[in-house]
């Protein structure tokens, strides 16, 4: 039986339309120096790119 990969499975999460979403990368401090357009951007989810999509897919058996 294959596992699930608990290092991804918390990184990413599958939509119900199965799309893999992912976090904004430097969200976590020095907020104020970042611009405003940039901040609200980073707030929202973003999908994977097509190239890791299947790898992700493979390490999250049980998502899709």
């Amino acid at each position: 039986m294959q596992k699930t990969k608990k290092s991804i499975a918390k990184r990413y999460k599958v939509t119900g339309s199965g799309k893999i979403m992912r976090r904004s990368p430097n969200t976590r401090h020095l907020l104020r120096y970042k611009s405003t357009k940039s901040r609200r951007r980073a707030g929202a989810d973003k999908p994977v790119d097509s190239g890791f999509v299947g790898t992700i897919r493979e390490a999250l058996p049980f998502s899709h």
